[in-house]
């Protein structure tokens, strides 16, 4: 519930949001967003590694990686369903 500041000389525009309303963008869906942005990344890395005839080494950094990335991303869904 909000409350009117009394030391407010004029009403706020109508169009305004609340002060306790949510901002549009939340630290969650930035991180979910750089988690599949990292997974994407990492796989076509490892598609290009493939076609390139790229050493073992890089394959298996791309695939941890990915695998780090969605396994993140599977942990945080399921501990969101909760």
């Amino acid at each position: 519930m909000t409350h009117p500041n009394p030391y407010r000389l004029t009403d706020p525009p109508a169009d305004s949001p609340p002060a306790d309303a949510p901002s549009g963008v939340s630290r969650g869906g930035v991180l979910r967003s750089v988690l599949w942005a990292v997974v994407v990344v990492s796989t076509v890395a490892n598609m290009a590694a493939s076609f390139g005839g790229a050493r073992t080494w890089v394959h298996l950094l791309c695939g941890a990686v990915t695998v780090l990335g969605a396994g993140t991303l599977v942990v945080r869904n399921l501990r969101g369903h909760k």
